[in-house]
């Protein structure tokens, strides 16, 4: 009931920005879902940051026997920052709207490939920049607080120091050629997004799992990422986040070798029917290191739980890559319910916060045009 109420205000509060379009109802709740996708995630994000690399058994001893309970101090003392798994997610976003921009102005369709990963680029300079361009004046690459280097994965550096646009021709199931034996949590940590773009899940899933062999060339990588696109797509369309899993399985099962991706979710649906949720439990799924164990540690976590706050909490306190398994819970759980259903004083306190919801609602306006 709570989370009907906090639909029903995002539909008040986004009435007055969409007048023009005939289905505003339906566009609200769409922009509070792109809203909630992308903030979750960072929320998610900040929560899992400072514990990336501590062992359980660490987190409990610093933290007490819940573990974490809230945003903690990172290694400087820092509180609600954010890694590059939002920045790079952050990045993919713009680089969709460039591209449905050009499909709308210019009839110039299927250039989300090319577009993405100069967005990518961009990315890979504020990592290697201390501050943005005095000429760049506008976009993701004009914001300072984005130039900062927070555990970049090394195959995401590497690859994109190459300069790879997949062929929409070339079958997924065969290795990539950027670190064609990687499939490291990099590619599904970052694309949320695609699943926002108004496309069908297929499509969704499609553009992932493409993107995600810029970096990775492992097929698992690229299917775990095409499956957290599809989920979010199916979220979008007010699917369950068990539906929306389900009928992402049966999509997976169409593309050879999948099964690495397909066994983890289906034991990430298994687990959440088992009982209470707990750490071990996480655990049992692996570290998240990898694409399909940090996919299915988000999904089990916000399937097995009965709120917000308590599966992004689930998500992060686990021996391994705790922020990207919070990450791709927030986005998750953003997508289903929309930024209404955010822990607020969470919300407040992540960096980047009003950019990203710009940023989000600029991206939603643009993808509701025609």
């Amino acid at each position: 009931m709570v989370i009907r109420q906090n639909v029903a205000e995002a539909i008040e509060e986004w009435r007055v920005y969409d007048p023009w379009n005939p289905s505003w109802e339906a566009t609200a709740v769409y922009r509070a879902r792109v809203r909630g996708c992308l903030l979750g995630g960072a929320v998610g994000d900040a929560l899992g940051y400072p514990v990336e690399f501590a062992s359980l058994a660490v987190i409990r001893s610093a933290h007490g026997d819940r573990g974490v309970t809230g945003l903690v101090p990172d290694v400087d003392g820092a509180v609600g920052r954010i890694s590059d798994d939002t920045q790079m997610t952050l990045f993919t976003v713009e680089g969709l709207r460039q591209a449905h921009e050009r499909a709308r102005l210019k009839g110039i369709d299927g250039a989300w490939p090319q577009l993405v990963r100069e967005a990518y680029g961009r990315w890979l300079d504020t990592q290697r920049q201390p501050g943005p361009d005095p000429r760049v004046t506008s976009g993701l690459a004009a914001l300072p607080w984005l130039y900062a280097r927070r555990a970049p994965g090394n195959a995401c550096l590497s690859g994109l120091a190459q300069v790879h646009h997949p062929d929409p021709a070339t079958p997924l199931g065969r290795p990539g050629p950027v670190n064609p034996d990687s499939k490291g949590c990099g590619t599904v940590m970052r694309s949320a997004p695609f699943g926002l773009a108004r496309v069908p899940a297929g499509a969704a899933f499609d553009m992932a799992a493409r993107c995600a062999r810029m970096t990775h060339g492992h097929p698992t990588g690229g299917y775990a990422a095409g499956a957290l696109a599809a989920i979010v797509a199916h979220l979008v369309a007010d699917e369950s986040l068990e539906g929306a899993v389900l009928r992402t399985l049966r999509l997976l099962s169409r593309h050879p070798g999948h099964e690495e991706t397909s066994t983890a979710l289906n034991r990430a649906l298994d687990l959440a029917a088992e009982g209470a949720p707990t750490a071990e439990k996480v655990e049992s799924l692996g570290q998240g290191w990898v694409a399909e164990e940090a996919l299915a540690m988000g999904v089990y976590c916000a399937l097995a739980t009965h709120s917000v706050s308590e599966a992004l909490l689930l998500a992060v306190n686990h021996s391994g890559d705790s922020d990207s398994t919070g990450s791709i819970c927030g986005n998750l759980l953003g997508a289903h319910y929309g930024d209404h259903g955010l822990p607020h004083d969470w919300l407040a306190a992540t960096e980047g916060r009003a950019d990203i919801t710009v940023l989000a609602d600029d991206f939603a306006t643009e993808s509701v045009r025609k």
